[in-house]
């Protein structure tokens, strides 16, 4: 037995998947932004169900925060048509 909940689980996939993708940043030369903002978005997601059993207000406030800006980074790439970060010359 881990001892942990199933709220603190989902928290820890939350977690994996907002370091996952700031790994992905950090080590692709072209990040694809739908792969890196839904990431995200989901890490957010689940942070936040996980907040909401486990309230802890300014992490909540964070995970709110950042899952705007990975809908605006979604939006974004949507209305550019960009499925990667194309390097202008």
């Amino acid at each position: 037995m881990t001892g942990l909940d199933w709220a603190s689980m989902v928290g820890f996939c939350g977690t994996a998947c907002i370091i996952g993708a700031y790994a992905y940043l950090t080590l692709k030369d072209e990040p694809n932004p739908f792969v890196l903002h839904g990431t995200n978005l989901a890490g957010a997601a689940l942070l936040t169900i996980s907040l909401l059993v486990h309230t802890n207000w300014p992490s909540l406030v964070l995970e709110g925060f950042w899952a705007a800006i990975a809908i605006y980074g979604i939006a974004k790439a949507i209305r550019t048509g960009r499925k990667g970060q194309e390097r202008e010359a």
